[in-house]
């Protein structure tokens, strides 16, 4: 590859060019005074859209070619590409309830309330072009799905704001089949046209340089060869598995895994890598009629097959008043694994669970960066079974949003999901791709805590971090919206 012509320093160096790094490379390097260089470890497809892949392009898809590891437990899976998770995923944008923000308020401050929040939430949605799910991208099956819901007494809510329980639509950065990612929305030709702006691909962040305390730069792979590139300050835009991998490597992280490893500790921070949450999920399987795989068949062949446009937000048994815990997502369409012959589709319903209070971790194996690191997902995992016990609830209640859908598709296996053992249940555990954490916002007291309210690291000076892994507890929402949001806001709080 031919290595892009680099400055001696920059003011800011932003590390990670996923849906985060997008933001803050183009609102940083607003300022024409300030000099900013964004790094991303996958390709850059370019400003052209005709340049990008297809499948990248093709928002009915979740392609998988530009990602970390490709044959990975499904829980690794993470997008290697300039724009991220934008890139890869369903192109789906919800918000959480206002149970997420008072304790996102409880430990990042005030401007992480619902309300500090959404002007940047508004600023998202501008930028990121998002609109509602319109009524051709919907098949009999999301058509049913919403009918479905009204019958069953949840009402229509905007899946884009705070509210109550309900079901609805998502908003979607998909502009008639087109995935519009964080890279076209934030990083246009006019942004990368800008004199002060670098943009690396193909840069692998290896650790930080770090100086009596302070951050003074970043070492990264180009092209295979160690280049170190000075900063003023570096933001670290990774994402969740990726942020507390660099601060690890860096020294910066618990000590005795450190140790383990055989990296000095620079600060000693047990939170890093800790405090992992994602939201696990059962599939409920149907068996479609063949009405229906005539109806999918059609709409798959003029081109307009999504395989789902709707959602229900339902509350479980632990769930505060006026909140959710749970996405009940029915989803008709080529099977998301393995294949199925011509003319024939996967149905069924997915019980999520939104605000598990199990926890994993993400650990090096080694210091060396191109090593994957050990991520445990704990899913399921928490010792008084309460997120089994809200799973089988959410799983009772896909069940009977099946039962009403059943002249389209009738059960596929003898014994409802919810009744499984605890063991069967585990092994068939999924997820929704919304890992947070492992760098949480909160006080300098609290030893779960990396960051705090304004994404500095405890202990360490002119460094920030600024993605998915600060968030403190995972929203009751997917998750691409707030992290939007959120580093929106953090961008305003570093242009002072």
């Amino acid at each position: 590859m031919k290595i892009p012509s680099l400055a001696s320093g920059y003011d800011v160096v932003v590390l990670g060019g996923g849906v985060a790094g997008c933001v803050l490379a183009a609102r940083l390097s607003e300022d024409p005074g300030r000099t900013v260089c964004l790094v991303e470890a996958g390709p850059d497809y370019g400003p052209r859209q005709q340049d990008w892949p297809g499948k990248i392009l093709d928002s009915r898809a979740l392609p998988r070619e530009d990602v970390w590891e490709r044959h990975t437990a499904f829980y690794r899976i993470r997008a290697r590409v300039l724009g991220g998770s934008s890139c890869i995923n369903g192109a789906w944008n919800t918000w959480g309830s206002h149970a997420d923000h008072a304790e996102w308020t409880h430990a990042g401050g005030a401007r992480w309330s619902a309300g500090a929040l959404e002007p940047y939430r508004l600023r998202a949605v501008e930028r990121m072009r998002l609109r509602t799910v319109p009524d051709p991208e919907l098949s009999d099956w999301a058509r049913a799905a919403l009918t479905a819901a009204r019958e069953l007494g949840y009402p229509e809510v905007d899946m884009g704001t705070p509210g109550p329980p309900g079901h609805g639509r998502p908003l979607l950065n998909s502009l008639d089949g087109l995935r519009w990612n964080a890279a076209f929305a934030y990083l246009d030709p006019a942004t990368r046209a800008r004199p002060n702006l670098t943009i690396i691909g193909g840069a692998l962040v290896d650790r930080l340089s770090v100086r009596a305390g302070r951050v003074t730069g970043a070492r990264v792979l180009l092209d295979g060869r160690p280049v170190t590139l000075a900063a003023g300050m570096c933001v670290l835009t990774a994402g969740t598995f990726g942020s507390p991998a660099v601060l690890l490597r860096s020294g910066i992280g618990p000590a005795a895994h450190l140790a383990e490893t055989g990296i000095r500790c620079v600060t000693d921070l047990p939170g890093v890598g800790a405090n992992l949450s994602d939201q696990p999920g059962v599939f409920v399987p149907l068996t479609p009629t063949d009405g229906l795989n005539r109806a999918l068949a059609a709409k798959e062949s003029a081109g307009e097959l999504y395989v789902s446009r709707m959602l229900i937000r339902a509350a479980g048994e632990f769930c505060p008043d006026g909140a959710w815990d749970l996405h009940l997502l029915p989803t008709a369409g080529p099977p998301l694994f393995g294949s199925l012959p011509p003319g024939q589709y996967e149905a069924g319903v997915s019980a999520f669970l939104m605000k598990p209070v199990s926890r994993g971790y993400v650990r090096l194996r080694s210091a060396d960066p191109l090593e994957p690191p050990a991520i445990d997902p704990g899913f399921l995992s928490d010792p008084a079974g309460r997120d089994l016990a809200v799973l089988r609830t959410g799983l009772r209640k896909a069940e009977a949003l099946a039962a009403v859908m059943k002249p389209l598709a009738g059960p596929a296996e003898a014994a409802p999901a919810h009744t499984l053992p605890d063991s069967r249940l585990r092994e068939r555990v999924g997820t929704y791709w919304h890992p947070v954490g492992t760098c949480a916002v909160g006080p300098a007291d609290d030893p779960r805590s990396v960051v705090d309210g304004e994404g500095a690291v405890h202990g360490v000076a002119g460094l920030r971090v600024a993605d998915a892994s600060i968030l403190p507890t995972v929203p009751a929402a997917n998750t691409q919206l707030p992290v939007l949001a959120v580093a929106e806001m953090l961008a305003d709080v570093l242009r002072g």
